[in-house]
């Protein structure tokens, strides 16, 4: 194996994916000698990364199994939607170790937004019992496209004052006005769309095996996350899954947020319907109020919410004969019984029996979670990878 593929990175790699969680093992996936494998876990250890199978995390000679310490650290998730905000501060395996969740409105734009969500950071830290210090990574789940290279959002909808504002670096300064005692370097920041990292927590949890995996949120706007082989499938610039903006051939009446008529999202989002039902003289401001009617059995609300599901449906019947994925999950504001039955009548009636032969269509699993999850996953995922854990040990080092 080169040089550069059994680096402590990599060797932190095979650990955490199991492929070889003994010295023994790393020798033989490796190559490497023990003398050198046994410097490289030292190196591990000393930044704290590791600890031995009984849990106990010391500088000391590890015992035969090595483990990846997932307490180490923290992360910073924060689902940021259209009309309210969850954040949490996560160990490294994903548990939340404190919570807060409150109205926000995306629409008053970026600065006062991620001002407001830094300001809560120092008291979450506080409640989970964690230095500052150990917050090694911010992640941020938002309702609009992104472009993964840069953390911008790209013309999104639904997030008016948003596009292509440097979202990374005014989060690390918001936080570091509110908690100046923090750190001496920036926390990495890192951004992606609410429905990739719905779809990262979704299967990484529920279905590891699923190859090809699709979940689409309803609520405010609509949009699709792709996972191929166990990783977001985002596109060249973030667009992948905007399939909110996919125009209906018979509706050129509806008028979306974007601008554009006859557009899925104008049609069978959250936003849509509570359009129709406060038409119908049942007030309804937003995905939310929808789901609460739903939750409460309103008869309009389920009709009109089985009927979005097919109209959702007939959209997904291409995206499946596309992708042929295994699972495609539901999730957001309507992703229940009946938008589910609408979504199955029109993607079993209309695509073909062997499209849908293995296709297992189903509801969010992770619930309010998932995003948060997917946040903190995307976080760890990119700062433990192989070249960028080889990079942070370089530095604490030098």
């Amino acid at each position: 194996m080169p040089a550069n593929q059994a680096s402590p990175g990599h060797l932190l790699r095979l650990i955490r994916s199991g492929q070889a969680t003994t010295r023994g093992e790393l020798q033989h996936a490796t190559g490497l000698s023990r003398s050198t494998i046994g410097n490289r876990l030292d190196q591990l250890f000393a930044a704290g990364w590791l600890r031995d199978g009984t849990g106990t995390s010391t500088g000391g000679r590890p015992s035969a199994r090595l483990e990846f310490d997932s307490g180490h650290a923290v992360v910073i998730a924060v689902d940021l939607e259209t009309r309210h905000s969850r954040a949490a501060v996560l160990d490294l395996a994903g548990r939340i170790l404190a919570e807060r969740s409150e109205p926000l409105l995306i629409a008053d734009g970026p600065d006062k937004v991620l001002d407001t969500l830094a300001g809560w950071f120092p008291g979450l830290l506080r409640a989970s019992g964690v230095e500052p210090a150990r917050l090694c990574g911010i992640g941020l789940s938002v309702p609009g496209p992104v472009d993964w290279a840069t953390g911008q959002v790209i013309q999104p909808p639904i997030m008016p004052g948003w596009d292509q504002y440097p979202i990374p670096e005014r989060m690390q300064q918001a936080y570091a006005r509110h908690a100046p005692e923090a750190a001496t370097a920036p926390v990495p920041v890192l951004v992606d769309n609410d429905a990739n990292l719905m779809a990262y927590a979704e299967q990484r949890v529920h279905y590891p095996a699923c190859s090809a995996f699709v979940l689409v949120k309803v609520s405010t706007g609509i949009g699709a996350g792709v996972v191929v082989d166990g990783e977001p499938y985002r596109g060249i610039d973030g667009g992948a899954g905007d399939i909110g903006h996919i125009r209906l051939h018979d509706r050129a009446d509806a008028l979306c947020m974007c601008g554009a008529y006859g557009c899925l999202a104008a049609v069978a989002s959250g936003r849509a319907i509570a359009g129709q039902l406060t038409s119908a003289g049942i007030p309804t401001t937003s995905g939310s109020d929808v789901r609460e009617r739903l939750a409460d059995g309103q008869p309009d609300a389920v009709r009109l919410a089985r009927e979005a599901g097919r109209r959702v449906g007939e959209v997904l019947v291409t995206v499946v004969t596309l992708l042929n994925p295994g699972v495609l999950v539901l999730a957001g504001d309507l992703a229940g019984t009946p938008f589910l039955t609408g979504v199955r009548e029109l993607l079993y009636q209309r695509a073909m029996p062997r499209t849908t032969a293995h296709l297992n269509v189903v509801t969010s699993g992770l619930g309010d979670q998932a995003a948060l999850t997917g946040a903190a996953t995307m976080v760890v995922e990119r700062l433990y990878a192989p070249d960028r854990a080889d990079d942070r040990l370089t530095a604490m080092n030098g």
